[in-house]
C-alpha cells in the first residue's frame, strides 16, 4: 500500500482535542496542503482565517450546533469561497472540498487530529 493510500485510509474526523499549541510550521504546513488543491482555471477561491483566540472561537461557536468541538479545538481553521474569484460556483465548491480534504490528509500525516465541520453557518 502507498504511503498516501496509508494516510488517506487512516485519516478519522477527530472531536476531542488535546490542549497542546499547535506548531506555527504544522500550520503553514496544512494551509499549503490546501492552497496546492485543484481549482479550474486554478482560480484557488478558497480563502483561509485562522483562529486561535479562545474568545473567538466561541463567538464561530455559538452559529454551530457543533460548538463544542470548535471551543476545544487548539485552532480552527475556517475556509471561505471568494465570490470574486469565482468563475462556477458548482466547481469552485468542489475546489473547496478538495481543498478542505487535503488539509485533513496533512494534519493526520503531522500526527494532528482534525474534523471537518461542512454545515452552513446560523448567521
Amino acid at each position: 500500500m502507498s504511503d498516501i493510500l496509508k494516510i488517506i485510509k487512516g485519516r478519522r474526523s477527530i472531536r476531542k482535542f488535546n490542549i497542546k499549541k499547535v506548531e506555527k510550521d504544522k500550520i503553514r504546513n496544512i494551509l499549503t496542503a490546501g492552497r496546492w488543491a485543484p481549482s479550474g482555471l486554478n482560480n484557488q477561491p478558497w480563502r483561509f482565517v485562522l483562529i486561535e483566540s479562545q474568545k473567538y472561537k466561541d463567538k464561530i461557536a455559538q452559529l454551530t450546533e457543533y460548538g463544542g468541538i470548535i471551543k476545544k479545538a487548539p485552532i480552527a481553521i475556517l475556509v471561505f469561497l471568494d465570490k470574486n474569484s469565482s468563475y462556477d460556483r458548482d466547481k469552485d465548491i468542489m475546489a473547496i472540498g478538495a481543498c478542505v480534504q487535503n488539509m485533513l490528509l496533512e494534519a493526520h500525516s503531522l500526527g494532528l487530529g482534525s474534523c471537518w465541520l461542512g454545515e452552513i453557518l446560523k448567521a
